[in-house]
């Protein structure tokens, strides 16, 4: 199958995020001096707090943070720790908690944040998550691509472009992330069900600083050079694994899927070192992030959104270099 097929074939296997009731402000107890502030007519003091402001990806985010801020007419303002630091998320957001009318979260790990999400919707402050659910919590909505189903993706592509047989690595930048976590359980499984004649030879945790992630991956490919794919499971490793296929000759040989549509990654689809990359809208979910908090506290009902997943291929990635 080519793989211009496959870009309809996963966009009818996707199911979306998991159902989820209406959200109503009404079945709210909100905060008395948020209450004050909606009377009053004063302006929005939100926040959307993301894993790691450092990575990549963040910019992404922070982009349709600041349009919605914009937009909507509130003060929506992007943080989280530097680097992925599950104490650094939470003890930002508990400094913030007694001005903040509203909370967006991404969570860099659902055991930890869940406490705190449900800690400061019990002071009465709506809180949403986007990017990254964490379903243990109490949040009102959640914006975001289903993480599972998107490694499910994943990894029957990995599978296509490898034709059904092939020893594949796993790369990700922080293997205990949960984000990381349900995409690998998709991957997993995506690849499983090609048969038995694709190998998951292990999962390499690279870290994020740009250069160890190459060395992680030239240090691994040299150790085991019958690895025949590798499957990024974020926007980092990714084009990571492209420029090591790039600089080795081994786009013949090692076929490379991933996430997210990073400058370096669109070109390296575009010249053949990366198969496939799918994209997760994160810009829509920065402002979706906002967008439905602001919902909620203008009395407005709010419910999950599913920010989908674009498959690019080399048939296809010139039609996103337009956009």
């Amino acid at each position: 199958m080519k793989l211009r097929n496959l870009l309809l074939a996963a966009a009818i296997a996707l199911v979306p995020v998991a159902a989820h009731a209406e959200q109503k402000l009404a079945d709210f107890k909100l905060a008395e001096r948020i209450k004050a502030k909606l009377d009053a007519g004063q302006k929005l003091d939100l926040y959307v707090s993301y894993q790691d402001v450092s990575n990549e990806f963040a910019p992404f985010l922070k982009a349709g943070v600041e349009r919605a801020s914009s937009e909507k007419n509130v003060n929506a303002k992007f943080i989280g720790p530097v680097g992925s630091d599950a104490d650094g998320q939470i003890n930002e957001i508990e400094t913030l908690m007694g001005t903040m009318d509203g909370l967006a979260v991404s969570s860099v790990s659902t055991d930890a944040l869940a406490p705190v999400i449900d800690r400061v919707l019990a002071a009465g402050i709506p809180v949403v998550t986007y990017n990254t659910d964490n379903p243990d919590s109490k949040r009102l909505a959640f914006a975001g691509q289903d993480l599972v189903q998107s490694g499910v993706e994943a990894g029957k592509l990995m599978a296509k472009v490898l034709d059904g047989k092939g020893k594949v690595m796993i790369v990700t930048l922080d293997a205990a992330a949960q984000w990381s976590l349900d995409r690998e359980k998709g991957a997993r499984e995506g690849l499983k069900a090609a048969g038995p004649n694709i190998e998951i030879v292990n999962t390499l945790n690279t870290g994020s600083d740009p250069q160890k992630i190459y060395s992680a991956i030239e240090n691994a490919m040299l150790a085991d050079p019958s690895i025949t794919g590798l499957l990024s499971l974020e926007c980092c490793s990714t084009p990571a694994a492209g420029t090591w296929v790039q600089r080795n000759n081994q786009t013949d040989k090692v076929k490379v899927v991933g996430f997210d549509l990073l400058d370096q990654t669109v070109e390296l689809v575009g010249n053949g070192n990366i198969q496939a990359t799918i994209d997760q809208a994160p810009e829509k979910q920065g402002y979706a992030a906002v967008d439905m908090l602001v919902t909620f506290l203008s009395g407005k009902p709010i419910d999950n959104l599913d920010t989908g997943v674009g498959i690019y291929t080399k048939e296809n990635i010139a039609e996103m270099a337009k956009k």
